[in-house]
């Protein structure tokens, strides 16, 4: 059996209907939503998760690169989540190269938040951590809204190594950005930035929380001392 049909196979036993028929409301797949045409076939992401570790050592990067291109989300994940593994067990730079072009070749595939967020700071954040960075804030710049969103939690990497500057300028790049799947990942990003160092977060938000997306707002500043929280909700810092 070809790889792809034994791996669709397999995701394809743990399907539950219930979670099929409420997937296409919470990813917002209906008419209109930014998830608009997407297919669900209702599996939960730890039993995705255990596939792509079943297969990842297996599979050619042109084979999960087919799969990156199923209509069914829950494929898609899947195949995402073998480019993580497949990258975190790479052992050299070409390897490496070879992953992140696949995955920036098929960024089209990446197009809700929960695949952006299992992949873009494992991947091309962890790639680019040490090398340019420009093709984050060419993606922060673009009109996309996933190209956008991978741009921010991409540094998620560069955050958990204590490196905090490119994740404040692609935030000033989307600080007036107008969907509240930005302002989430933003403030979040930011929180993330305040539970490692709070001056860095604090000094952002003290300069430019008046001017952000009241979600923004809300995201990063959720750890605050209640006090302090609410004299930002307050405008009074």
């Amino acid at each position: 059996m070809d790889i792809i049909e034994e791996i669709k196979e397999k995701i394809n036993t743990y399907v539950d209907e219930e979670r099929a028929a409420v997937s296409p409301r919470y990813f917002q797949a209906f008419e209109g939503g930014y998830g608009e045409g997407d297919q669900f076939i209702g599996v939960a992401v730890p039993n995705l998760r255990k596939v792509a570790r079943s297969y990842y050592r297996h599979i050619e990067i042109t084979d999960v690169e087919r799969l990156l291109k199923e209509p069914i989300h829950e494929y898609r994940f899947t195949a995402l989540c073998i480019l993580v593994y497949k990258f975190e067990k790479a052992k050299d730079r070409g390897e490496k190269e070879t992953i992140v072009n696949t995955y920036l070749r098929n960024l089209e595939s990446v197009n809700n938040w929960d695949l952006v967020d299992c992949s873009a700071d494992k991947i091309l954040g962890a790639f680019v951590f040490d090398k340019d960075k420009s093709i984050l804030y060419d993606l922060a710049r673009s009109l996309d809204l996933w190209k956008q969103r991978i741009a921010i939690i991409s540094t998620f990497y560069f955050i958990r190594q204590n490196h905090f500057h490119d994740t404040i300028e692609i935030a000033k790049i989307l600080l007036n950005h107008k969907h509240d799947l930005i302002h989430k990942a933003v403030g979040w990003m930011l929180r993330e930035i305040g539970n490692r160092d709070f001056d860095v977060e604090f000094h952002f938000l003290k300069d430019n929380y008046k001017r952000m997306p009241r979600t923004m707002l809300r995201y990063a500043i959720e750890k605050f001392d209640p006090d302090l929280r609410q004299q930002f909700l307050k405008g009074l810092i």
